[in-house]
């Protein structure tokens, strides 16, 4: 049983959570485990081209959209509580005062692990800049001094899940995880994600490539376990661990 557990998902754009780690998420939902999902931005400037290129279209209806798309989403992975703090996008805001509303979600869930984006993205420096905020918040929730008296921070493990041009990030993924039992979860999220429809059959190969490596690192042909879709994540922190 999962018990007490919980996970935080700091997502860039509000479709980025979809995409990387939905089926992390469908998962550990299914396991028991409350997932909150933060997303910083609606991706209304730089992720929403398709709706921008109809006629009249405003900001404020971009991000309407957006959000309903990924209320949607969160919807079918089983989310516990999806977060949105509108930090704007293209870049985002991540100010001093806005760090410390990514803190105050920080220690109010505190995660059992977290999810983030790859530290290094030159096609979209919102991606490394929500994860090296959220490292320094991850640091600041588990000051003492920050806020006296309130639950400070353990340290969880942080998950980088993968970019979107793999080979140039710099990402290794050193962890991978079975998604078959909720695939459809996750590819019902991906199809809540009107405005970036041409996404939907890249992250599903993703899915299928990453289950290949699963079965390889699992004894391959010599008696690995069988995966149709999978996802690969990369960890920041040593784990410790009891056994391997």
């Amino acid at each position: 049983m999962a018990g007490n557990r919980t996970a935080l998902v700091v997502s860039a754009h509000t479709a980025d959570f979809v995409w990387r780690c939905g089926g992390a998420i469908a998962l550990h939902a299914a396991q028991g485990v409350e997932v909150t999902v933060l997303c910083l931005s609606f991706g209304e400037r730089g992720e929403s081209a398709k709706l921008w290129k109809q006629e009249g279209m405003t900001l404020d209806r971009v991000k309407a959209v957006r959000r309903t798309e990924a209320e949607a989403a969160a919807d079918a992975l089983g989310v516990h509580n999806l977060v949105c703090l509108d930090l704007g996008d293209y870049p985002l805001d991540l100010s001093k005062d806005n760090k410390m509303k990514i803190v105050d979600v920080i220690r109010r869930v505190q995660p059992s692990f977290m999810l983030s984006h790859s530290q290094y993205d030159p096609y979209n420096t919102d991606h490394m800049n929500t994860t090296q905020a959220v490292l320094e918040c991850r640091m600041i929730a588990q000051a003492w001094g920050h806020d006296p008296g309130a639950k400070v921070l353990r340290a969880p493990q942080l998950y980088l899940f993968e970019p979107h041009q793999t080979e140039q990030m710099g990402w290794k993924p050193d962890t991978f995880l079975d998604i078959t039992p909720v695939w459809d979860r996750k590819r019902a999220a991906i199809e809540c994600m009107e405005g970036q429809e041409h996404l939907w059959a890249y992250y599903t190969r993703v899915a299928e490539q990453r289950a290949n490596h699963f079965k390889r690192n699992s004894g391959g042909q010599s008696g690995g376990r069988d995966c149709r879709y999978a996802e690969g994540f990369q960890s920041i922190f040593p784990r410790c661990v009891d056994s391997l």
